[in-house]
């Protein structure tokens, strides 16, 4: 048992299929409850982000250290999902 251990409730959006296949693995018994659920696949997530930023550190020290600032951007441009504008909705007078 931990003892100890701060936990702060937070609120996120999914998508709706998403939503609908939790519960679902719940009633299958294949998670014990929903919070369980999110909270491994948070950590499974987390996991995996420090894997990735290890394996990045390491071929940067491998290839000649940090990334400049024209190769960050770079970057950036081919690895981040293109921004969609958000369309303004006006008013009807």
């Amino acid at each position: 048992m931990v003892i100890g251990i701060a936990t702060a409730k937070v609120t996120t959006t999914l998508a709706k299929d998403q939503l609908q296949e939790i519960p679902a693995l719940v009633k299958a018994g294949q998670a014990a409850k929903i919070s369980a659920f999110v909270k491994h696949a948070l950590g499974v997530a987390l996991n995996d982000a420090a894997g990735w930023r290890e394996m990045l550190a390491e071929a940067l020290q491998q290839t000649g250290g940090p990334l400049t600032g024209k190769e960050r951007d770079w970057a950036d441009s081919i690895l981040s999902p293109p921004r969609r504008a958000h369309a303004r909705k006006r008013k009807a007078a």
